[in-house]
């Protein structure tokens, strides 16, 4: 009798142990998540907190703020509306680009090429997201802007159409990889039912195989969407940074990103709370998109 007792005091134990590594594991595991999320409450705090000020305790108006058009913080005018107009345009501008681009090329990657050109090409796609994003502004200054001039006769080849241009190229790797993954997910079952109907292969793609990997495809868009919104050196170099509403592609420009990273290392006092500002409505401003996006991707499904 003395060994089945013991035998069931030695499992007992064992699985109290189980039962208090995994009760621990949990814990780690809760203490991560909460982290994230008071490190993302801290920012969101810290920058609504800096950036209200000037409207809370100060008597500087908002709506000046946001609708003015002069920037000169010598003479306390702090009018971020050109910024607005060009962050938007420069936004729109490359998702108009990249989006497509990157889109086909996923499915390319994922439907149709062979598995000797799908290694070659998606493993080149994925390194362009680790190079910094300085030398895409290099990149732009060296070789985008010249040709723009050159090709369209500017005055100046730092313009808008030459931010649009380097954030499309930006927005690629993160696009094709993540929509890439979404469309390989899909069960091939769909394909195999809707080209047993006679449908084609290209049919199937876009009929089948895309709305199915809506959800992915989004996800893509809204991170490519986050790395254009958010980019500050590549922008700096090629964008030209002149603080005039743009009325066309070919005008030089300064996004919300660039005024912040220009001018936060020297700012102080008022200057400083109002680029805090700026940077509430640049968060603003994606939360914004990010809805739209949202909102277009459930309404898509319905």
């Amino acid at each position: 009798m003395s060994i089945p007792i013991k035998h069931n005091v030695e499992i007992g134990k064992a699985n109290k142990k189980k039962y208090m590594l995994e009760k621990v594991s949990a814990r780690v595991f809760l203490i991560c998540a909460l982290l994230s999320v008071i490190t993302l409450l801290l920012i969101i705090g810290f920058v609504f907190y800096k950036g209200s000020h000037p409207f809370v305790a100060g008597s500087y108006s908002f709506m000046d703020f946001i609708l003015g058009t002069d920037w000169v913080p010598s003479e306390d005018k702090f009018g971020i509306f050109p910024m607005i107009v060009a962050s938007i345009f420069a936004t729109i501008g490359a998702l108009i680009i990249g989006v497509p681009i990157g889109l086909f090329t996923a499915i390319f990657l994922a439907e149709i090429a062979s598995k000797e050109v799908a290694k070659i090409i998606s493993p080149a796609i994925q390194l362009l997201a680790g190079i910094p994003s300085v030398l895409y502004g290099v990149f732009g200054l060296a070789i985008i802007v010249p040709f723009l001039q050159n090709t369209f006769g500017l005055v100046k080849g730092q313009s808008l159409l030459a931010v649009i241009l380097v954030l499309a190229i930006m927005m690629l790797p993160t696009i094709v990889t993540v929509a890439e993954t979404a469309i390989r997910a899909v069960p091939n079952t769909y394909r195999e039912g809707s080209l047993a109907l006679g449908v084609s292969q290209i049919g199937t793609i876009f009929k089948v195989v895309v709305p199915a990997a809506k959800s992915g495809i989004m996800t893509a868009i809204v991170l490519g969407l986050g790395r254009a919104i958010g980019e500050t050196m590549a922008v700096i170099l090629v964008a030209g940074n002149s603080l005039i509403v743009p009325t066309s592609l070919a005008d030089s420009v300064r996004p919300l990103t660039t005024n912040i990273a220009l001018e936060m290392g020297y700012a102080a006092g008022t200057h400083q709370e109002m680029l805090f500002a700026t940077g509430i409505i640049l968060f603003s401003f994606i939360l914004i998109l990010n809805f739209v996006l949202s909102k277009i991707s459930a309404k898509g499904g319905n």
